[in-house]
């Protein structure tokens, strides 16, 4: 069994700012603060958690963190992951949008209409994406490019030579 992991010795600037946190409107800073302060005692990461009523893992996180970063603990940090990019960069933006004003039937698909599933299965096949990618990130990428994607858009055509006709685009 390892150790208690207890807070170092407080700085007087340290302690002052850790008791100005009890008042924080932010349930995090408050927890964090009391974590330490109860820490700063001599009280081990169960005890401050029977008090606290939160998890003894709560406390160590709390603890490790300053240990690490010190007053900047209290900042609650975002919790993306780090490692999250979007899989289709920039730079495949251009010919994305490109290959979604071709018709389908020039990547011998048997439809004329757009899908997003059918655009990352094409995308991938045109090596604009690394991996298949989800409809999700296909819309994501058009709505980067300032293109919704709520239906199949009008420069969508049938090879119907009467298709203007037909949908009323034809003057005369």
């Amino acid at each position: 069994m390892s150790a208690p992991l207890f807070v170092r010795e407080l700085q007087p600037d340290e302690r002052e700012v850790l008791e100005a946190g009890l008042r924080s409107p932010s349930g995090f800073v408050v927890r964090r603060c009391q974590a330490l302060l109860h820490s700063s005692t001599g009280a081990t990461p169960r005890q401050i958690q029977a008090v606290l009523g939160c998890s003894d893992q709560s406390v160590r996180n709390a603890l490790r963190a300053f240990h690490a970063e010190g007053l900047g603990c209290l900042e609650p940090k975002s919790s993306r992951p780090k490692s999250a990019a979007k899989l289709i960069p920039d730079a495949s933006l251009e010919p994305l949008k490109e290959l979604v004003h071709q018709t389908p039937r020039a990547f011998d698909l048997a439809t004329s209409v757009w899908t997003l599933e059918r655009v990352a299965q094409v995308a991938l096949a045109q090596g604009l994406t690394p991996c298949l990618v989800s409809d999700e990130t296909i819309r994501d990428a058009m709505k980067r490019l300032g293109v919704g994607w709520k239906r199949a858009k009008r420069w969508i055509t049938s090879p119907d030579p009467a298709y203007a006709r037909k949908k009323g685009q034809e003057i005369g």
